[in-house]
């Protein structure tokens, strides 16, 4: 039997620090790797776009199995360690020292990110999609039916789901800070709320006025004939006319209008059509066309970093309730767009004059809905909500008890009452897919909107003139070389001092609607 033979023991390496990362090859990583996850992320946006326009309803469980796997794959790949490595590398650089740096703003906002993302576990980050994917369709066949009661648990879910979101990410004062912290960077409950109590105490002075003056705008105008395809076309026309670039995007139709960017050169707008007014489908795709501006003018080269990418949702709706608003419904927009409409439309414009459709596309007075609402009573239907996803996110209001906080909530802001839930609180598609934190930008969407208008016409001179003439690419140029090329380069209030000098103000927004409405009402 032959001697075991002995076996020596292999030798431990010696031990060796980990070699140090070089910056500008970690910098090169993480530009990689952001750009990859965009492209990914791009597939989940094809998706929920075709959710939401043309899928089959009995495809929307196996959708949401889609989603949800595609968010919790994205979610890995934010939260890989590597990149926490690499940001520690290039924080501590030369690198990242000029602080408006295209560099510098990419790292600040991925380490937002990656600091946010590795916060939420993966398995809440897929219930949040799933859970989503399902509230959307439960939402959309809910509001057809009038069915609170349908839509009730997953809303349920989906405000817990919120919840867990907040505490997941941390909050100092307010849960509600964490979820609109995610939509307007830097914003806090706090200050929305002393931005908005002085808004909203002179919107109501204003609108007393308007609706004690009695006056109205001609209703053969807001309601009569306006056949769909003939609306596509004048929609089509409108956001071409502001520069929409259907070569690089297109318009669809869907339950509630959105826009949503697959990536560079592909951009899609939706909206609604009623066969009794033109109005909701035209200016709803004025507004989505403005959201396609801002996303079509991003600057290419930086796609896939935040370098590349839009600032904030606040932000974002200043774009959009500029061009459907303060361009679309002024009086300059319409001295040249109205040929085209009467044409479009001559049983029921053709014997309108300007004035008489420029006071009807202006009418103010309270409604319920909220995409449908004006321009001075729409904030109210903000601060409805916002007081609403507060008290739900904190507690303090049950799910079931909605429908009635609502419509007490209305009653006190506009003096209406819904007479169903589906002109009352499931009007709007947001909760269904947890978007908590989310409505407060579309108020100060409008203050932005107003501050930034103010500093493009003493910029740019006379706007009025250049769209009575059908000229809108200057004020596009500015937009462009203002708001949109520097993609993420500012935070919001910063980017709002930047452009205009001043902080956000309610002051601006209320100077732009008094002087439309005082000379039509009288007030």
């Amino acid at each position: 039997m032959p001697a075991k033979r002995k076996t020596r023991k292999a030798a431990k390496p010696a031990a060796t620090k980990p070699r140090a990362l070089d910056p500008r090859k970690a910098y090169a990583e993480l530009l990689e790797r952001s750009r990859r996850r965009a492209v990914f992320g791009s597939m989940g946006s094809v998706l929920g776009w075709d959710q939401r326009t043309y899928m089959p309803k009995r495809g929307a469980k196996h959708r949401g199995e889609q989603l949800s796997l595609l968010a919790g794959m994205s979610h890995e790949m934010a939260t890989d360690p590597r990149i926490g490595e690499l940001l520690a590398c290039v924080e501590s650089s030369g690198l990242v020292k000029a602080r408006h740096s295209d560099a510098a703003v990419n790292v600040r906002e991925w380490r937002r990110g990656y600091d946010h993302a590795t916060k939420l576990p993966r398995k809440l980050v897929e219930a949040l999609s799933r859970t989503g994917s399902e509230g959307y369709n439960l939402w959309v066949e809910a509001r057809k039916s009038d069915d609170f009661k349908a839509f009730r648990p997953v809303l349920e879910k989906l405000v817990a789901l919120a919840r867990e979101k907040a505490d997941a990410l941390g909050w100092k004062e307010r849960r509600y800070d964490a979820l609109l912290d995610q939509y307007e960077p830097g914003a806090t409950t706090k200050q929305v709320q002393r931005l908005f109590a002085p808004l909203e105490k002179e919107l109501a002075a204003l609108i007393a006025k308007i609706v004690s003056s009695g006056k109205r705008a001609d209703p053969s105008i807001l309601e009569n004939v306006y056949p769909v395809p003939a609306q596509e076309a004048l929609c089509i026309e409108a956001a071409r006319a502001i520069g929409f670039d259907f070569d690089a995007g297109r318009l669809d139709v869907t339950t509630h209008p959105f826009c949503s960017t697959m990536g560079p050169g592909d951009v899609r707008l939706t909206t609604r059509y009623d066969p009794a007014s033109v109005w909701g489908a035209l200016f709803g795709t004025l507004h989505e066309a403005g959201h396609g501006l801002y996303n079509q003018g991003l600057d290419p080269k930086h796609y896939g970093t935040p370098r590349g990418g839009s600032i904030s949702l606040g932000i974002h709706e200043s774009q959009s309730r500029m061009w459907e608003n303060m361009v679309g419904r002024s009086r300059a927009f319409w001295q040249f767009f109205l040929p085209l409409a009467r044409k479009t439309f001559p049983a029921a414009l053709g014997g309108k004059d300007l004035d008489a459709v420029y006071f009807a596309v202006n009418e103010s007075k309270p409604s319920l809905i909220r995409v449908e609402a004006d321009e001075a009573t729409y904030n109210l239907h903000i601060v409805l909500r916002f007081r609403l996803e507060i008290e739900l996110i904190e507690g303090r209001l049950k799910a079931a008890d909605l429908p009635g906080a609502w419509s007490e909530t209305l009653q006190k802001l506009l003096g209406l009452k819904p007479p169903s839930n589906r002109e009352g609180c499931l009007q709007d598609v947001h909760w269904s897919g947890a978007a908590f934190g989310y409505f407060p930008t579309y108020c100060m969407g409008n203050l932005y909107a107003a501050q930034f208008c103010e500093q493009a016409r003493a910029d740019l001179g006379n706007l009025d003139a250049q769209f009575a003439k059908g000229e809108f690419k200057p004020l596009l140029g500015w937009l462009r070389k203002k708001i949109h090329k520097p993609g993420k380069t500012y935070r919001p209030a910063e980017l709002c001092e930047v452009v205009t000098g001043k902080k956000l103000s309610h002051q601006p927004l209320m100077r732009y609607l008094k002087g439309k409405l005082a000379p039509l009402y009288g007030s």
